[in-house]
């Protein structure tokens, strides 16, 4: 069964840093793309980040410069550092596969983990 634990998420200053960790289990790690998505309340949830599988990476223009996706394939982790965070960047922050389904990413799993809340603020 694909099993998928978010974690690192937490309350931040404007300006302020964290990194997440994403720890896949149930899936070929090394052999999927692997995306980060975000939800904030009330809104659709977006991709923001991708890593493929040979490490080729594409970031939402509103990261970019800001986040960066990385993975660990001897520990099945995917990672998103993201730096100069904003209030803007407040969501819960998902992580999934992805493929290529007519020249765009879509996630490959329906099933999702229960995400790390990143709130940015005061």
């Amino acid at each position: 069964q694909v099993q998928l634990v978010e974690s690192g998420g937490g309350l931040v200053q404007p300006g302020g840093s964290l990194r997440l960790s994403c720890a896949a289990s149930g899936i070929i790690f090394n052999m999927n793309h692997m995306g980060w998505y975000r939800q904030a309340p009330g809104k659709q949830r977006e991709l923001i980040a991708v890593i493929t599988n040979s490490d080729h990476t594409n970031y939402l223009d509103s990261v970019k410069g800001r986040f960066t996706i990385s993975r660990d394939n001897a520990k099945n982790t995917l990672y998103l550092q993201m730096n100069s965070l904003e209030s803007e960047d407040t969501a819960v922050y998902y992580c999934n596969a992805a493929e290529v389904l007519r020249q765009l990413y879509v996630k490959r799993f329906d099933t999702w983990g229960q995400g790390t809340q990143v709130t940015v603020g005061l």
